[in-house]
């Protein structure tokens, strides 16, 4: 080991020093050069969209910003509808897409019929559009009268639940085959029950390999959540439509797509670095 007075002395040579500089010089240069590119392509794109023929009647018709702020108190009430769907429906998401991605991957002959079901429950929903799902459970389910009057909010989030549950089961099965078997055997070795090796061994590796995947997919139905609105739940949509109906104007529209933007905005910037950072641990042959 080296001494602590060795450490303290210490100092990069000139030539460290030197290539410190030129990487700091070509960041620096690389930065500027995407800054400036990038003001070109906005500017050239301005350019040629304002000077279309019929720009002056798309800025009034979406872009009229005295509409817009009308409609922003409106429509962030919505938001927090569709907030409440997503929270909600990302917990019964996890639970469920976990509890079917656990009966795919039970072993032996006389779990055969749970595996087939889950099988075809995951292929079956994968297959039909959301949009569907949610006419056939938010219009469907209650005609049978079988349940008492539910909120429109209440039926849009089963079907968001009965949708992305298939999605997740299979990104959650695809993680839990990726663990080595060796895993498996060793946990038995020691004594551990099928149900505690899952829980304890696999589970937990298998959600590391896909957490990008599963982050993808709450991105997704961070935008979907706003289908609930073909239910009739006044949601941000709904509370859009109603403003364009008011004001023969589609500028509420903008204003909701932003509102989904802003919200899923954090989630995507943290996926890219969710990924980049897994990528990097296993480029340098860590642990994933």
């Amino acid at each position: 080991m080296t001494s602590p007075l060795v450490d303290a002395a210490w100092q990069p040579s000139p030539l460290e020093l030197s290539r410190r500089a030129l990487r700091r010089r070509a960041t620096t240069r690389s930065v500027l050069l995407a800054l400036l590119s990038t003001l070109i392509v906005t500017a050239v794109l301005v350019a040629v969209v304002a000077n279309t023929p019929g720009w002056t009647v798309v800025r009034e018709t979406f872009f009229d910003p005295k509409i817009g702020l009308a409609s922003v108190g409106p429509i962030f009430q919505g938001l927090l509808v569709n907030l409440l769907v997503l929270v909600i429906a990302a917990v019964c998401v996890a639970l469920l897409g976990t509890l079917l991605a656990v009966l795919r991957s039970l072993r032996g002959p006389v779990f055969f019929p749970l595996r087939l079901l889950a099988a075809a429950y995951t292929d079956f929903f994968r297959g039909v559009p959301l949009l569907i799902v949610l006419y056939l459970v938010g219009f469907g389910i209650p005609a049978l009268m079988i349940f008492p009057r539910m909120p429109a909010m209440f039926w849009g989030t089963i079907a968001l639940v009965i949708s992305y549950s298939a999605y997740v089961a299979e990104v959650l099965r695809a993680g839990m085959e990726a663990v080595h078997p060796s895993q498996r055997v060793a946990a038995r070795s020691l004594g551990l029950t099928h149900g505690q090796t899952l829980r304890i061994v696999v589970i937990p590796q298998g959600v590391r390999k896909v957490v990008p995947a599963l982050m993808n997919d709450f991105v997704s139905m961070q935008k979907d959540v706003g289908l609930i609105s073909v239910l009739g739940a006044v949601d941000a949509v709904r509370a859009a439509q109603l403003q364009v109906a008011e004001t023969f104007n589609f500028t509420p529209y903008i204003v909701a797509g932003l509102f989904f933007v802003i919200l899923s905005w954090p989630m995507i910037r943290l996926t890219d670095i969710v990924t980049a950072r897994l990528n990097r641990r296993e480029q340098a042959g860590g642990i994933v």
